[in-house]
């Protein structure tokens, strides 16, 4: 998959001159209601006989339109999420940088620009997907801002448990550490990449040495609590019970949660690798222990809860 980065006005010497269908949205999280869009954007490619292309755009507008202080976690930052497309069999990634000058757009200059300028044959997205100045361009006005120059395909929301599949429902289950819904509604396990720094290696005076993984980008950090969970490192996968909290045990005031995770059968130097963590179950909520034999003992339990859950 070719990954092509684009500002506006756009450079149209960047742009491929092959007619294209384009599947549209932000796609945070590549879930299973967005990949029915992909999916369909890549059958009308192969039935016109063209390539299939996708269009997305960074930062999130939210973080361009509402000038928010603290900017936004993603349930994909943009690596994973173009790792996420590049895998369902995509041509070509148009990552558009989202800025007030191209939010200011028509529904008409959108169209005419990032649509029938690239060559695009056909569009298709979400029903919900909204273009140009204030959103006021939508999949029924496409047709009309087309002038015929290209057609357009509407997908329906997909639904789990009578609930639309959406991004923003995955985020809501991952601050409430529903980890297990939040598998179904991707169509994997929920990932998060990072590095392994130093931490206070408490751990391994107790029994139980820990990975200290550092978020490598502005990823959803699920709810605190202990969960059961696979670790990879050096594209070896090992099974493990992590952490996610502020240590109350040890602590009183920490301003951001730690990511722990003790891995099982497991003991290798890991310091400054790349590791991704992918959750499986939640197990339970973070909590102060009196002293550090129920600490332990509790530890015990996690673990053999963990490893009940997760495969052998």
């Amino acid at each position: 998959m070719d990954t092509i980065y684009l500002n506006h006005p756009i450079d149209k010497g960047m742009l491929k001159i092959v007619p294209t269908v384009m599947a549209l949205g932000f796609f945070d999280g590549v879930h299973k209601g967005h990949q029915a869009v992909i999916h369909a954007a890549i059958d009308k490619a192969k039935i016109l006989g063209t390539t299939a292309s996708v269009m997305t755009f960074n930062p999130h507008p939210k973080e361009v339109l509402r000038k928010q202080e603290n900017k936004m976690n993603y349930i994909t930052p943009l690596p994973e999420k173009i790792r996420k497309i590049e895998q369902l069999g995509v041509n070509t990634l148009y990552v558009v940088h989202f800025t007030r000058e191209f939010a200011d757009l028509t529904p008409q200059q959108f169209v005419d620009e990032y649509l029938i300028d690239m060559n695009v044959v056909h569009a298709v997205a979400g029903f919900d997907f909204t273009y140009g100045s204030l959103g006021k361009g939508t999949m029924e006005t496409l047709p009309f801002h087309a002038r015929s120059r290209l057609d357009s395909t509407i997908v329906e929301k997909l639904e789990a448990d009578n609930e639309k599949v959406s991004s923003s429902r995955i985020r809501q289950l991952l601050g409430e550490g529903k980890v297990e819904i939040v598998t179904r509604l991707l169509g994997e396990s929920y990932i998060v990449r990072g590095t392994v720094v130093d931490g206070e290696k408490r751990g391994r005076t107790i029994g139980f040495p820990t990975a200290n993984v550092q978020p490598k980008d502005r990823y959803i950090i699920p709810r605190t609590g202990v969960y059961a969970v696979t670790l990879t490192v050096k594209n070896e996968e090992f099974s493990g019970v992590c952490n996610i909290g502020f240590k109350p045990t040890f602590h009183n005031e920490v301003k951001e949660p730690t990511i722990e995770v003790h891995l099982f059968s497991f003991n290798r130097d890991i310091y400054g690798e790349d590791v991704s963590i992918s959750w499986h179950y939640r197990i339970r909520d973070e909590r102060k222990f009196f002293n550090i034999d129920e600490l332990i003992n509790q530890i015990n339990l996690d673990k053999e809860k963990a490893m009940s859950l997760l495969p052998s």
